[in-house]
């Protein structure tokens, strides 16, 4: 799979698509975004009181979705599913949909969809409005989401409680903590966190199950290792 990285540019993806054909679509998809991004606004809404006396004109018709959201539906279809998380991120940092949207591509879209919304979090809300759709996939148990919940957004944005949780919804999911963004940063020093993964090593002692690298390692950011076996 081809997974986002915010230092990727157009040119870097589109190297790594199949054919031309999806070069060439993947081009006209990013070209509708920037036309959104850069579309006038709408005008504020009339005031009723003139409007009631002053004869408008209809309003003009329009999508029930800009093209550049139908096509971040279907890029699986012509960029290909390896890659096309990468290209719907790139789509929504070009067209630079509000959290409203966002939230409503997320809440209708697929885990594909989904995990994409969650990758491009970073470059399109500076704010924790965005935690909800966060919170929402770390929820889940599909390991591709979870991952894609833990990244930079997520380490800026989480209160610590959650930010907590989602480190162990990793390792009883079997996410790599290397997903986690800013683990070591925010792992070190945290009593709370040390607790729980003590805790979480007790119980697979007791169970003679063996203890995960990933869990010793960040028992080791917080500054309590963990003892060996």
């Amino acid at each position: 799979m081809l997974t986002p990285s915010r230092s990727w540019t157009r040119a870097d993806i589109a190297a790594r698509l199949p054919d031309d054909h999806a070069r060439a679509w993947f081009a006209e998809a990013l070209a509708d975004a920037t036309r959104a991004a850069t579309a006038p606004q709408a005008p504020p809404a009339a005031d009723p009181v003139s409007t009631a006396t002053t004869p408008q004109a209809p309003p003009a018709p329009h999508p029930a979705h800009p093209a550049w959201q139908l096509r971040f539906v279907t890029a699986g279809r012509h960029c290909g599913q390896d890659a096309a998380d990468a290209v719907r991120a790139l789509l929504l940092i070009e067209a630079r949909p509000g959290t409203k949207t966002l939230t409503r591509l997320y809440r209708e879209g697929s885990a594909a969809e989904r995990r994409a919304v969650l990758h491009a979090l970073p470059s399109l809300v500076d704010g924790p409005q965005a935690t909800p759709l966060v919170d929402d996939a770390l929820r889940t148990h599909d390991t591709r989401l979870i991952a894609a919940a833990v990244g930079p957004y997520a380490a800026a944005h989480l209160a610590p409680h959650a930010w907590r949780h989602a480190v162990l919804k990793c390792l009883f999911t079997g996410v790599p903590l290397s997903a986690v963004a800013d683990l070591a940063r925010r792992a070190a020093g945290d009593a709370e966190l040390a607790r729980m993964l003590a805790a979480h090593a007790a119980e697979r002692t007791a169970a003679d199950r063996e203890v995960p690298r990933d869990l010793r390692h960040a028992l080791t950011l917080t500054g309590t290792p963990t003892e060996e076996p």
